[in-house]
This record gives C-alpha cells, sequence and structure tokens, in this order.
C-alpha cells in the first residue's frame, strides 16, 4: 500500500478588506464587540464587482499549489471539491475547476461537510492514492459566504464571523515510508444537525414554495447558529478528534510540532492550545485576518504556516476541525 504526502500548497482570498468597524455601517456592533467573543478583526468578502466565485477562488488556489508540486495540471489524477456554498445548487464546484484549468476529463468529486469539509476531502484523497487508484489528487476547499450572510443587526450573531477565500493542496503518492498521511480520524453526530444550520433552499422549501411564498421575513434561507451549544460540543470534539489521532499513531501531545485547527472561533482554539499544553509556536491561527472561511480554514491556515517556515520536514503536523452536521475529524501528518 502506498503512502500520501502534500507536494503543493496554495492560498487565495479576495482582496476586498471587511474590517469589524466596516460593518458598524449596516448593524449594531462594534470592535471590541466581535473581537472578545471571536478573536477576528477583520475579513475578506468577495466584491461583486470581480470575477471571484467559489469555484474560480478554489481555481486560483489550486494553480499556486500544482505549480508548487512542480507537477502541471495533466498530471493530477482526480479532483476533491470541498465547499457548503457552491456556484450553483448543482453542479458542483469540482468540475468547474476541472473546466477553468482547462484540465483532462479526470473525475471530480464534491464534498459537503462545511467545517470539517477539507478534513473529510484530505481523508477520500488519501484512501484514493493508499489504495494505488490515483497518483497525484488535487484537494480544494473553498466558500463564498458573503454572498449569503444576512447582513443586518438581526444576523450578526452569525455575519460578523465568516469570510471568503480558498485553499488547495496536492497530495500525491509516494512510498517512503512513515512519512505524508499517517491516519485520518471522521465522526458526526445527526442528531444536532439544527444546531448550525441553513434550511432553505432545499426540497422542504422548494422553488415552487420559495416563488410562492416571496417573504422577506422568512429567515431559513440565512445561516442559523446556537453559538454557545457549538462551541460546548466544539471543544469537545475538537479534543477527541486529537487524542484519537495521536492514538492511533501511538503518539502524545508532546510529540506535535504544529497543529492546524479549523478557523471557527479564536476562543475555542485558545482553549483546545491550553488544554494540550502546546506553545505558541505549536499552533497557528489566522482568524484574526480572515474570519472563518470553513471548508477553506484548514487549508488556508495550512499554506500560511508553512509559507512563513513554521512547518518544517518531520514535523508532526495534525489537522483538526469541527462544524455543522455535527461532523468533525482530524488527519494526522509526517511532513
Amino acid at each position: 500500500m502506498y503512502n500520501s504526502k502534500i507536494t503543493g500548497l496554495g492560498y487565495y482570498v479576495p482582496e476586498n478588506v471587511v474590517t469589524n468597524n466596516d460593518l458598524k455601517n449596516f448593524m449594531d456592533t462594534s470592535d471590541e464587540w466581535i473581537q472578545e467573543r471571536t478573536g477576528i478583526k477583520e475579513r475578506r468578502w468577495i466584491d461583486p464587482k470581480t470575477e471571484d466565485t467559489t469555484a474560480i477562488m478554489g481555481a486560483k488556489a489550486a494553480k499556486i499549489a500544482i505549480e508548487r508540486s512542480g507537477l502541471t495540471k495533466d498530471d493530477i489524477d482526480f479532483i476533491v471539491f470541498a465547499t457548503l456554498s457552491p456556484d450553483m445548487y448543482f453542479p458542483g464546484g469540482g468540475v468547474q475547476v476541472q473546466d477553468i484549468l482547462e484540465m483532462p476529463t479526470i473525475g471530480a468529486l464534491d464534498v459537503r461537510n462545511q467545517c470539517s469539509g477539507f478534513i473529510y476531502a484530505m481523508s477520500v484523497a488519501d484512501q484514493f492514492i493508499k489504495t494505488g487508484m490515483y497518483k497525484n489528487i488535487l484537494v480544494i476547499g473553498s466558500e463564498n459566504h458573503s454572498g449569503g450572510l444576512e447582513k443586518s443587526t438581526r444576523g450578526r450573531g452569525v455575519t460578523v464571523i465568516f469570510g471568503d477565500g480558498a485553499g488547495a493542496a496536492v497530495l500525491s503518492r509516494t512510498e517512503e515510508k512513515g512519512k505524508g498521511i499517517l491516519s485520518s480520524h471522521l465522526h458526526s453526530e445527526g442528531k444536532h444537525a439544527k444546531e448550525l444550520v441553513l434550511e432553505g433552499p432545499s426540497t422542504k422549501r422548494w422553488v415552487p414554495e420559495i416563488l410562492e411564498a416571496n417573504n422577506a421575513d422568512d429567515v431559513s434561507y440565512f445561516p442559523y447558529m446556537n453559538g454557545q451549544f457549538v462551541f460546548k460540543h466544539a471543544v469537545t470534539r475538537f479534543s477527541e478528534a486529537i487524542v484519537e489521532g495521536l492514538q492511533a499513531n501511538n503518539l502524545q501531545k508532546e510529540d506535535i510540532d504544529m497543529l492546524i485547527p479549523h478557523q471557527a472561533n479564536l476562543r475555542i482554539a485558545q482553549f483546545i492550545q491550553k488544554k494540550f499544553g502546546l506553545s505558541n509556536d505549536q499552533v497557528f491561527n489566522n482568524i484574526m485576518k480572515y474570519g472563518n472561511t470553513t471548508a477553506a480554514s484548514v487549508i488556508i491556515a495550512l499554506t500560511e504556516a508553512w509559507e512563513k517556515g513554521k512547518i518544517k520536514d518531520n514535523d508532526l503536523v495534525v489537522l483538526a476541525a469541527f462544524g455543522s452536521g455535527f461532523t468533525w475529524g482530524s488527519v494526522v501528518i509526517k511532513w
């Protein structure tokens, strides 16, 4: 059986910076209120005047990752695209990237696991490579939140948190033992699905009903989050996923060189850091600059950490995420 290793990383975020003070123009909030609760100072939102979409941002990040891998687009065998905000209800973003990058007629798979989407996507790609089916797989996480947020005081509890952006990794086959992805661990608990949800549009509230109702007060088309409930479960499941990954590889928390947590809330990341006794040099956070970019958050943070030289050869890197569904998981990597 083969191993899979990351050979290229890239990310892209829109140029349009939206600070906490900018949000005061259309909702009752403050920089102090947002930073105290989330740690976020600013986020990137797509400027509608630009070409950026979920798929286009994903393609931009992918170009960088492919170039850094030393491969060409024609060397990629498969695409796994993670997002909760595809450009269209269907088809998904994977086939759009295949077209944008003018790639061969390779397969493209979409993963809809929200904040844990990139963890799930990496696990899927890893299995394809381990079994020998594919040699090089492009894994993308991309989100356009800003187009679907309720930009008002009513929606501020969710809107202040989310940003737009994309990241990509090239996962490649290696026969080197003990390097690359050591293991991945995935979980879900659907009974809590409605604590972090966007109910419409859906087959429960489909096109005829939407057109007939045309109700401006119908909030089902905006994201809903029970923040305290999500926070409580997130810190528990984050910890469990990290411990599970370490135990599966006979490792201890002291062996972690870099933890890349999903950038949901800086307070969650700080809680996990303290619980595991990790230093600031062992945990990378960038939610302060980008907000929560959902399926893109882990890969953007991983790429930035690598670019800054915080991840080196033979480092033990742990990726962990928790989000809507509830779904959560971890990936353990020997760099």
